[in-house]
């Protein structure tokens, strides 16, 4: 506990952590201020604290899967909150950057992702049993953050609110043709016909989403006009009024992200519209900590603004709107985390313990990320001509309070 003790020494300076290591001694942390309650771990092995002190991240994310780190007293959503609120971006803390130390070896390599390895990465993640993902994020299987307009709404008037918001910043007219990359499971496709009358081609790399995507147009009767296929962006050909991408750019990759921009501006027509819908950070380049790569997200990268734009600048597009999100992902993971800890039951018979706990830590981290560290949202419209759309911003909102106002 030595090393890993000095470690917490300077990192819990606010509320309590206590310690309690494989030899059954008590450790106290922090000024025990604050409303919350102390949280209390325990560790079943010497090693893990020692492996701990070197790379935290990773290690207390394995020891917690593994057994070998438990939570005595609170939950691992209220542990890596007291850490993520000792070490909150905003007041530039020092052991920020020791405590989640990135892996930079071999990172430029992890996150250069040609087909067939975007294919095998998506795979690793997206192809997991459809009812687990059905489990904490509703019906209609929307994977990205909501959109609150009131911080108290529900996770699916959030997603419904999201898609409102999505279709406003497309300027839709009926009949276009609209490309959806990273489609998912369909929803925002299918929503997008029905509230435009456009023809959507949503192209997704994970077979399990595409079965569903299928299923659902069939049974809503619209196949001949939202279709779906399994298809890599880089293999896209045609023309399309609009595209739109919704939590895939986070799989393209640094070296990836002028081919993606190159890419959408040939498929754009000539007074095309795209709308970027992904998470970013505020802090600017960092890698990707070791045990989402591993574990969750291979070959999965979230960018900062700085490195987007300038890929944008090179394919020659028009960045017409940028809006940042900067809290809805909290929110949404809020309710994302509470369905996955009433589900443990079901998801354990889906799978077993350790995954419940991966899949819980998973989660707590990023809610955590978007509650106290750099992670927010960009929302970035971009055209081929500055023609294309209105002077001002004016028209979005009418746009969403009319789509909102459909019947639905």
């Amino acid at each position: 506990m030595r090393l890993f003790g000095a470690l917490l020494r300077k990192l819990i300076r606010k509320g309590s952590l206590i310690v309690w290591d494989a030899d059954g001694q008590r450790h106290c942390y922090g000024d025990g201020s604050g409303t919350a309650p102390a949280i209390a771990i325990r560790f079943t092995d010497r090693a893990t604290p020692r492996r701990a002190a070197f790379n935290p991240a990773l290690e207390l994310g394995e020891a917690y899967m593994d057994g070998r780190l438990l939570i005595e007293q609170g939950d691992i959503v209220g542990f890596l909150d007291l850490i993520g609120q000792n070490t909150h971006w905003d007041d530039d803390d020092a052991v920020r950057p020791q405590l989640w130390r990135p892996w930079r070896r071999n990172q430029r390599w992890e996150s250069w992702n040609w087909q067939r390895k975007s294919r095998r990465n998506v795979a690793h993640h997206y192809d997991l049993s459809s009812r687990l993902y059905a489990l904490f994020l509703g019906e209609d299987l929307q994977y990205s953050c909501g959109y609150f307009s009131e911080p108290d709404m529900g996770l699916e008037q959030a997603q419904a609110a999201k898609k409102a918001h999505i279709a406003a910043k497309l300027d839709l007219r009926p009949g276009q043709r609209v490309l959806d990359i990273g489609c998912g499971w369909g929803g925002l496709a299918l929503y997008l016909h029905r509230i435009a009358d456009v023809d959507v081609l949503g192209i997704t790399l994970s077979q399990e989403q595409l079965a569903i995507a299928r299923q659902r147009a069939a049974a809503a009767g619209v196949e001949g006009r939202v279709q779906f296929e399994l298809l890599d962006y880089r293999a896209i050909r045609g023309t399309f009024d609009r595209i739109v991408s919704v939590g895939m750019f986070e799989h393209a990759g640094p070296p990836n992200y002028r081919t993606f921009f190159d890419r959408c501006r040939a498929l754009l027509s000539p007074d095309g519209v795209m709308l970027l819908h992904t998470i970013g950070r505020a802090d600017g380049p960092m890698p990707t900590d070791r045990w989402l790569a591993r574990y969750i997200f291979p070959g999965g990268y979230v960018p900062a603004l700085s490195q987007i734009a300038p890929a944008i600048e090179d394919a020659r597009l028009w960045i017409t709107d940028i809006e940042v999100l900067r809290l809805h992902y909290a929110h949404t993971l809020s309710h994302w985390y509470r369905r996955v800890v009433a589900s443990r039951d079901a998801i354990v018979a889906l799978y077993d313990e350790r995954f419940f706990r991966m899949w819980q830590f998973y989660l707590a981290g990023a809610l955590v990320a978007f509650r106290h560290d750099a992670h927010l949202n960009f929302q970035i419209q971009l055209s081929r001509r500055r023609e294309t759309l209105p002077l001002t911003r004016d028209y979005l909102i009418m746009a969403e309070q009319a789509i909102i106002a459909l019947p639905q």
